[in-house]
């Protein structure tokens, strides 16, 4: 059988990882909350947030997928006549 010494060693184990999940969870929430904020002074000072938002996932994607994606999407817009 398993001893209390045993179950009191992963008992602290486990209280070790959920603390550590709620420690990042509480940072998280931080950052958010400042992520917001950035947005709202840009939002204040005239910028476009929506525009940014697209332009910060733009910027976090492979230049190759891009640059293949956004070749489509000109082929495409020129056999609508939209180019």
């Amino acid at each position: 059988m398993t001893s209390d010494a045993t179950y009191a060693v992963a008992a602290d184990e486990l209280r070790q990882f959920i603390e550590q999940y709620e420690h990042l969870e509480a940072e998280k929430k931080d950052i958010t909350e400042q992520q917001k904020d950035v947005m709202s002074e840009a939002k204040a000072r005239g910028y476009d947030t929506k525009v940014m938002k697209k332009v910060i996932a733009l910027r976090k994607r492979d230049k190759n997928d891009l640059a293949e994606e956004e070749a489509i999407l000109e082929m495409y817009k020129a056999a609508l006549g939209m180019a």
